[in-house]
Protein backbone atom coordinates (compact mmCIF):
# COMPACT_ATOMS: atom_id res chain seq x y z
CA UNK A 1 0.00 0.00 0.00
CA UNK A 2 1.48 3.29 -0.92
CA UNK A 3 1.16 6.03 1.45
CA UNK A 4 -1.27 9.21 1.03
CA UNK A 5 0.80 12.41 0.72
CA UNK A 6 -1.19 15.43 0.84
CA UNK A 7 -0.94 18.60 -1.48
CA UNK A 8 0.52 20.95 1.33
CA UNK A 9 3.28 18.13 1.54
CA UNK A 10 4.01 18.62 -2.25
CA UNK A 11 3.90 22.09 -1.88
CA UNK A 12 6.13 22.25 0.92
CA UNK A 13 8.74 19.86 -0.55
CA UNK A 14 8.67 21.77 -4.25
CA UNK A 15 9.59 25.43 -2.18
CA UNK A 16 11.85 23.73 0.01
CA UNK A 17 13.77 21.84 -3.46
CA UNK A 18 13.96 25.47 -4.77
CA UNK A 19 15.03 27.36 -1.77
CA UNK A 20 17.72 24.62 -1.57
CA UNK A 21 18.43 25.07 -5.42
CA UNK A 22 18.78 28.88 -5.41
CA UNK A 23 20.45 28.70 -2.05
CA UNK A 24 24.37 28.24 -3.43
CA UNK A 25 23.94 31.44 -5.73
CA UNK A 26 22.23 33.17 -3.18
CA UNK A 27 25.01 32.49 -0.12
CA UNK A 28 27.43 33.13 -2.73
CA UNK A 29 25.94 36.81 -4.31
CA UNK A 30 25.94 37.75 -0.21
CA UNK A 31 29.08 36.58 1.19
CA UNK A 32 30.83 38.42 -1.60
CA UNK A 33 29.27 41.33 0.60
CA UNK A 34 29.89 40.78 3.91
CA UNK A 35 31.57 43.50 6.19
CA UNK A 36 32.24 41.74 8.89
CA UNK A 37 35.53 39.50 10.03
CA UNK A 38 35.47 37.00 12.77
CA UNK A 39 37.50 39.12 15.68
CA UNK A 40 35.22 42.38 15.26
CA UNK A 41 33.73 43.54 18.23
CA UNK A 42 31.63 46.30 19.76
CA UNK A 43 30.41 47.62 23.00
CA UNK A 44 27.77 49.52 24.14
CA UNK A 45 27.25 50.44 28.07
CA UNK A 46 23.77 51.59 29.80
CA UNK A 47 22.62 51.79 33.37
CA UNK A 48 18.85 51.06 33.76
CA UNK A 49 16.40 52.68 36.62
CA UNK A 50 13.70 51.66 38.47
CA UNK A 51 11.42 53.74 35.90
CA UNK A 52 12.87 51.18 32.97
CA UNK A 53 12.35 48.30 34.83
CA UNK A 54 8.32 49.71 35.90
CA UNK A 55 8.09 50.35 32.16
CA UNK A 56 9.10 46.90 31.27
CA UNK A 57 6.68 45.06 33.45
CA UNK A 58 3.79 47.52 32.11
CA UNK A 59 4.90 46.60 28.76
CA UNK A 60 5.21 42.58 28.83
CA UNK A 61 2.79 42.11 31.94
CA UNK A 62 6.34 40.51 34.00
CA UNK A 63 5.11 42.04 37.29
CA UNK A 64 6.98 39.61 39.33
CA UNK A 65 7.81 41.38 42.68
CA UNK A 66 11.13 40.97 42.76
CA UNK A 67 12.34 43.23 39.98
CA UNK A 68 9.31 45.88 41.56
CA UNK A 69 8.83 45.18 45.61
CA UNK A 70 11.66 46.30 47.55
CA UNK A 71 10.11 44.83 50.51
CA UNK A 72 9.25 41.05 48.91
CA UNK A 73 12.80 41.12 47.18
CA UNK A 74 15.27 42.16 50.51
CA UNK A 75 14.02 38.32 51.56
CA UNK A 76 14.87 36.72 49.05
CA UNK A 77 19.02 35.54 48.04
CA UNK A 78 19.48 38.70 46.07
CA UNK A 79 18.92 41.39 48.77
CA UNK A 80 16.90 43.85 46.81
CA UNK A 81 15.28 43.93 43.38
CA UNK A 82 16.93 43.29 40.31
CA UNK A 83 16.66 44.25 36.84
CA UNK A 84 14.80 41.79 34.42
CA UNK A 85 17.37 39.13 32.54
CA UNK A 86 15.30 39.92 29.50
CA UNK A 87 15.57 43.83 29.94
CA UNK A 88 19.07 43.70 29.76
CA UNK A 89 18.82 40.80 26.93
CA UNK A 90 17.32 43.80 25.08
CA UNK A 91 21.16 45.43 25.11
CA UNK A 92 22.07 43.49 22.73
CA UNK A 93 19.55 43.60 19.48
CA UNK A 94 20.52 47.41 20.36
CA UNK A 95 24.27 46.53 19.93
CA UNK A 96 24.10 44.20 16.87
CA UNK A 97 21.25 46.45 15.15
CA UNK A 98 23.01 49.81 15.64
CA UNK A 99 26.96 48.77 15.77
CA UNK A 100 28.01 45.42 14.80
CA UNK A 101 27.21 43.81 12.29
CA UNK A 102 24.40 47.02 11.96
CA UNK A 103 21.57 47.99 10.75
CA UNK A 104 19.53 44.59 8.45
CA UNK A 105 21.43 42.38 10.65
CA UNK A 106 18.63 39.94 11.84
CA UNK A 107 18.68 37.33 14.78
CA UNK A 108 17.90 33.32 13.95
CA UNK A 109 18.52 32.08 17.50
CA UNK A 110 20.57 32.48 20.72
CA UNK A 111 21.46 30.87 24.06
CA UNK A 112 21.82 33.10 27.09
CA UNK A 113 22.71 32.68 30.88
CA UNK A 114 22.11 34.88 34.05
CA UNK A 115 25.27 33.60 35.81
CA UNK A 116 24.86 36.88 38.33
CA UNK A 117 21.99 39.42 38.54
CA UNK A 118 21.97 43.50 37.86
CA UNK A 119 20.58 45.46 39.86
CA UNK A 120 18.96 48.97 39.28
CA UNK A 121 21.52 51.86 38.83
CA UNK A 122 24.99 49.25 38.27
CA UNK A 123 26.45 50.57 34.73
CA UNK A 124 27.00 47.32 32.21
CA UNK A 125 28.99 46.56 29.18
CA UNK A 126 27.30 44.75 26.81
CA UNK A 127 30.00 43.93 24.09
CA UNK A 128 30.22 41.28 21.14
CA UNK A 129 32.42 39.39 19.55
CA UNK A 130 32.57 37.33 15.81
CA UNK A 131 33.29 34.29 16.25
CA UNK A 132 32.36 32.45 13.66
CA UNK A 133 31.54 33.27 9.94
CA UNK A 134 30.08 31.18 7.45
CA UNK A 135 28.45 32.33 4.27
CA UNK A 136 26.02 35.39 5.62
CA UNK A 137 25.57 33.77 9.11
CA UNK A 138 27.71 34.89 12.17
CA UNK A 139 28.23 33.10 15.72
CA UNK A 140 28.91 36.07 18.43
CA UNK A 141 29.97 35.59 21.46
CA UNK A 142 27.96 38.31 23.92
CA UNK A 143 28.23 39.44 27.47
CA UNK A 144 27.21 41.79 29.77
CA UNK A 145 29.56 42.65 32.28
CA UNK A 146 28.58 45.02 35.48
CA UNK A 147 31.91 47.26 35.62
CA UNK A 148 31.65 48.34 39.25
CA UNK A 149 31.49 44.73 40.65
CA UNK A 150 33.23 43.06 38.29
CA UNK A 151 30.87 40.36 37.62
CA UNK A 152 29.03 39.05 34.46
CA UNK A 153 25.78 39.55 34.76
CA UNK A 154 24.53 37.62 31.34
CA UNK A 155 26.49 35.60 28.64
CA UNK A 156 26.08 33.40 25.72
CA UNK A 157 25.94 33.20 21.82
CA UNK A 158 23.68 34.31 18.85
CA UNK A 159 23.59 33.40 15.39
CA UNK A 160 22.38 36.48 13.29
CA UNK A 161 22.37 36.60 9.29
CA UNK A 162 24.71 39.30 8.28
CA UNK A 163 23.49 42.04 6.42
CA UNK A 164 24.79 43.46 3.28
CA UNK A 165 27.48 45.73 3.53
CA UNK A 166 26.60 49.20 2.14
CA UNK A 167 26.36 50.07 -1.64
CA UNK A 168 29.15 52.60 -1.98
Amino acid sequence: MFPVISSRHLWWTGLQRRICLNQPELSRQRFQHVHIRVGDRAELSRAFTQRDVVTFSELTGDVNPLHLNEDFAKYTKFGKTIVHGVLINGLLPALLGTKMPGPGCVFLSQEIKFPAPLYVGEVVLASAEVKKLKRFIAIIAVSCFVIESKKTGMEGWIKVIVPEAPKS
